[in-house]
C-alpha cells in the first residue's frame, strides 16, 4: 500500500470531543494553543499512513542520524478561521528540516503532541524525495478557505 493524503478519520471525531485546540479556546477552560509536530515517512512505509492513522507512529518514519525522530515542530500562531461554510487553518510558518539525509520519503504526518496520546491530524503526500545533507522545506499555503492546509467544508 502507499501513503495516502487525507484528514485522519479519528481527527474528525476528536474535534467534536474537543481534543484539539488550534487556536486559543475558552470552551476547554484554557487559552493555550495545542502543540503540533510533523514527521516524515518513507514511500514504502508499512503499514502506510493514511486516513486510518489515529496516532503518531515511528513505524515507517524516516530514520537517519540527521533526522530527529518524531519530526519537526509546527508553528501554530495562526488562529483557525471560517469563510462561508468552510473552516480552515494553516501553520504560520513553513516546516523545515536542515542538513537532512533521507531517501525515498513521500509523506508527512501532522499530529498533536499536547496530550499523552499523540493524536494524528492529517497526512500530506508529495512526490518521492531524496535529500543528501540538504535542507527540506514544506512551504505552507496561504490561510484561506480555498488554499489552507486543513479545510473542513
Amino acid at each position: 500500500m502507499a501513503n495516502t493524503q487525507s484528514i485522519c478519520t479519528s481527527f474528525k471525531k476528536e474535534l467534536m470531543l474537543g481534543y484539539h485546540a488550534f487556536g486559543a479556546t475558552l470552551a476547554r477552560g484554557d487559552t493555550t494553543l495545542d502543540s503540533f509536530k510533523a514527521a516524515l515517512y518513507y514511500a514504502a512505509a508499512s503499514p502506510s499512513i493514511d486516513a486510518t492513522t489515529t496516532v503518531y507512529t515511528s513505524t515507517g518514519e524516516v530514520v537517519d542520524a540527521s533526522y530527529t525522530a518524531t519530526g519537526a515542530a509546527v508553528t501554530n500562531a495562526t488562529a483557525p478561521d471560517t469563510s462561508g461554510t468552510t473552516a480552515f487553518w494553516t501553520p504560520s510558518a513553513s516546516i523545515a528540516w536542515t542538513a537532512l539525509t533521507a531517501a525515498a520519503f513521500d509523506a508527512v504526518l501532522l499530529y498533536n503532541i499536547t496530550h499523552a496520546t499523540k493524536y494524528a491530524v492529517a497526512v500530506f503526500t508529495f512526490g518521492t524525495q531524496t535529500v543528501t545533507a540538504g535542507n527540506f522545506t514544506l512551504t505552507m499555503p496561504s490561510n484561506s478557505s480555498s488554499t489552507a492546509l486543513i479545510r473542513l467544508a
